[in-house]
């Protein structure tokens, strides 16, 4: 069920950028094929065969907003830009798009597939008696389909973080996930599991002691504690499996079954490991700082669950009586 919300959501996405792209298209708000007249502060001039100017690209905030409908950062916008003007043909110019750039700017930037650069054909350029400015008319590069464009390159990016991260983790999972199976074949689960027995009974009433759902929930939540949520969750499901075997009504939550979900969701960590492996791929200097704050939050989370579902387990609104399943 799970996978198809996300195709819906993945679809209404899709269809939320092309309906804003189609309306985009006529609209114009890119303002495609209009000519923009501006000033060119040159600051160098680059001594090659094709003419080349690195400089300034001044235009007054009015006239953005004249043209565009938008407000701008300040009253004239200066754009770091380099002009070439070939004695023959159609020049261009490069603008960087920074900080002070109008916002309108840079979202077309964006479209383009850039963040950084907006570039256009120079149709008219006419250089000062100093050589030091150059009024320029210029069309900018056609604008069009940006959000289906956001969207694709957005899913294209997360897909490669994903798969840097799932590379970081696999050493961290592979070690331990060694050890709990090391734990489980030298009979520690049972060492485990014996130990544990009060606490089991307080928290699970109903399961006798030496049933094969302790043991699994209590790998499972050692899985937890070291952080190790991809080890807990086929844990997990096993516990609850054999929860099921035990249940009066096949398919009705047992107190049982609501108190260890409560514990699985609540995830009481003692050490973050996929957490702290995370971090540790994405380049944190320290990431086992958060050690101190998880033990605490999941602590306080798991108390209050607890607290809850046995409040709820003992009002006649929540409790519901299980009647024996002879189908």
């Amino acid at each position: 069920m799970l996978n198809y919300v996300w195709i819906g959501m993945i679809g209404i996405g899709i269809l939320v950028a092309v309906g804003n792209d189609v309306s985009d298209e006529i609209r114009n708000p890119y303002r495609n094929g209009t000519v923009l007249e501006a000033s060119f502060d040159v600051q160098k001039n680059n001594a090659s065969l094709t003419p080349t100017y690195d400089g300034e690209f001044v235009v007054p905030a009015k006239y953005i907003a004249d043209i565009y409908g938008v407000a701008a950062p300040s009253a004239e916008i200066h754009q770091s830009a380099r002009l070439i003007l070939p004695a023959s043909g159609v020049g261009t110019l490069e603008m960087a798009i920074g900080e002070g750039s109008p916002s309108i700017w840079k979202t077309m930037a964006v479209g383009y597939g850039t963040k950084d650069k907006l570039a256009g054909r120079v149709v008219a350029a006419k250089l000062s008696d100093d050589r030091k400015h150059i009024r320029v008319s210029m069309v900018l590069d056609k604008v069009s389909y940006v959000k289906i464009r956001a969207v694709t390159k957005a899913a294209i990016d997360y897909a490669d973080i994903a798969v840097t991260l799932s590379l970081g983790l696999i050493g961290v999972m592979a070690l331990w996930l060694g050890v709990m199976k090391v734990a489980e074949v030298a009979g520690l689960l049972k060492v485990l599991t014996k130990l544990l027995t009060p606490v089991t009974r307080q928290l699970f009433p109903d399961v006798p002691p030496d049933h094969p759902a302790v043991g699994a929930m209590i790998m499972n939540v050692a899985a937890n504690m070291l952080g190790l949520n991809n080890a807990a969750t086929p844990l997990g499901l096993k516990a609850m499996e054999e929860l099921n075997k035990i249940n009066p009504k096949a398919g009705t939550a047992t107190n049982a079954m609501c108190t260890f979900l409560v514990i699985n969701t609540a995830g009481l960590t003692i050490l973050p490991a996929t957490a702290i492996a995370m971090r540790a791929a994405a380049g944190s200097a320290d990431p086992g700082i958060i050690i101190g704050t998880s033990i605490f939050g999941a602590g306080c989370a798991t108390v209050t669950g607890l607290i809850a579902v046995k409040l709820l387990q003992r009002l006649p609104k929540y409790k519901k009586e299980l009647e024996v399943d002879n189908g």
